[in-house]
């Protein structure tokens, strides 16, 4: 058995991450949903073509103009938004939409690469680069709105790539709230499973999601008026922060340090390791941790709105409050992923808050933390997921009855549980999600948008390139990164 590194390295790690989540401008009153959730602002149904279109040409007008007139910047020295959040506002709200509990998924990803603490390396390794090409890809989609005029990810995509494609970004985001609202299900079946067992009460895993849907999911989904829940999206925030916390708590503290850790002797799986370190990046199974970090990141579609109501939104601004709110979750991440490998090893569970005793009071008061944050994002991120089917079967507004959403709502979210009571392998919906789903609107998508909004410029040659890559890279990831995922199983 290979002993943990040192702790003492870790300290100034973890006040730096924790001080920078707990910093809020408390002025702010944005209060944006989930990052998944927005395809109530992307919304590309037939009556609206002829608006779209219009516009289109209007904007392609504008900046054919500036092609003419050599290369014109793609941004004015002045921004030209009326948007009033300050920078700190949007880097809170922007922070808020990138962490989530998927984060405490995210160490079986490494311990599928290894089982010795060197296997780090190349992990955080990956959560770093992965993170930078979402932040560069997230400010690429606010300059494709910069340069077309557009004020919604879907109509960046129509206004660079032609409304002929408009159903491709419908379903991906359609099926990409279906994948989150899969993993909430998921996250809280288990949760609330552990939380009953502390207590005393002993209830399989299918009854309690069957009880917390009919009970508490079901009606929140069936509410048509959401934007009192929008609020409570903070708690995600907070409970991934506390929870986090605690998780450094126990690492530093050696509570689950074999063999003699104050909870060790309560856990069914006992923390372990090996022999397999930096070298297991080397396989294929590094696309598995891959294929997870691509919806750890996901915020793209909120990009257009974060650029609209920024103040003075100028892509040098908008460039400081993307490399900030990235910066502090891939720091939140690796600090979090690595804690929790370094506690458990290989035997890190699909949602490591799992593996800590169901006598942890301190984590357990983590897991309700995070409970209560997905109950409420659930809702939120289901309208994202009715919507978009609506919206790729092109059922006009006037025709969405609350007959036709209370029966789509019913069967939709009956489909969810379903799945979500078959499926128990929370790191293979992620990893094949991820895969399928994340890499696109990572990778592709906002590339082939920027591609398509600066042809024929000829300053942008080398950035075209780096987009071709970029979406190449995407589209490897996504079929061998769901390749292994299922050969995971």
């Amino acid at each position: 058995m290979h002993k943990k590194p040192t702790r003492s390295i870790m300290v100034p790690l973890v006040a730096l991450v924790l001080c920078c989540l707990a910093t809020k401008n408390t002025s702010t009153t944005m209060a944006f949903q989930p990052s998944m959730n927005q395809l109530k602002n992307n919304k590309i149904l037939p009556t609206q073509n002829s608006r779209i279109q219009n516009k289109r040409k209007n904007n392609n007008n504008k900046y054919t103009k500036s092609h003419a007139s050599s290369s014109a910047a793609e941004v004015t020295p002045g921004g030209s938004g009326t948007g009033t959040a300050t920078i700190p506002n949007e880097i809170f709200n922007l922070v808020k939409s990138i962490i989530g509990a998927g984060v405490f998924s995210l160490p079986a990803g490494i311990a599928a690469i290894g089982n010795h603490p060197s296997a780090l390396l190349p992990s955080c390794f990956l959560v770093l680069v992965m993170g930078a090409i979402s932040a560069y890809t997230f400010s690429l989609t606010a300059r494709v709105c910069s340069k077309t005029g557009a004020s919604s990810y879907a109509e960046a995509w129509d206004f660079s790539r032609g409304t002929q494609t408009s159903w491709i970004i419908a379903a991906s985001s359609a099926l990409d709230c279906i994948a989150g609202n899969l993993t909430y299900s998921m996250i809280l079946a288990d949760t609330f499973q552990a939380l009953f067992g502390t207590i005393g009460i002993t209830v399989s895993r299918n009854a309690v999601l069957g009880i917390l849907t009919s009970t508490i999911l079901l009606p929140l989904c069936l509410i048509k008026n959401l934007s009192s829940l929008a609020p409570f999206s903070i708690i995600g925030l907070l409970g991934s922060a506390y929870t986090g916390l605690a998780i450094a708590i126990r690492f530093f503290g050696g509570a689950y340090s074999m063999p003699g850790g104050k909870f060790v002797g309560d856990l069914a799986v006992k923390p372990a390791f090996g022999a397999i370190g930096a070298k297991g990046a080397l396989s294929a199974k590094a696309l598995i941790l891959v294929s997870m970090l691509s919806t750890a990141y996901i915020a793209h579609f909120n990009a257009p709105k974060f650029f609209k109501e920024l103040k003075n939104n100028t892509l040098e601004r908008f460039n400081i409050v993307t490399s900030a709110s990235f910066g502090v979750s891939i720091a939140f991440y690796c600090l979090v992923c690595s804690l929790a490998f370094l506690t458990f090893g290989s035997n890190c569970a699909s949602m490591v808050l799992n593996s800590y005793s169901s006598k942890d009071l301190l984590l357990l008061a983590g897991r309700f933390a995070v409970a209560v944050s997905l109950v409420f994002s659930y809702p939120l991120m289901f309208q994202g997921s009715r919507d978009g089917l609506l919206d790729l079967v092109r059922v006009p507004e006037e025709k969405r009855t609350n007959g036709l959403l209370n029966k789509l709502t019913l069967g939709l979210v009956a489909f969810i549980t379903y799945v979500a009571s078959q499926v128990t392998d929370l790191t293979f919906v992620v990893s094949m999600s991820g895969a399928l789903l994340g890499t696109s609107l990572i990778f592709i998508y906002p590339t082939l948008m920027f591609r398509g909004a600066m042809r024929g410029d000829p300053t942008k040659k080398w950035e075209n390139r780096l987009c071709s890559v970029i979406a190449s890279l995407g589209g490897a990831i996504a079929m061998i990164g769901a390749k292994m995922s299922l050969q995971a199983l």
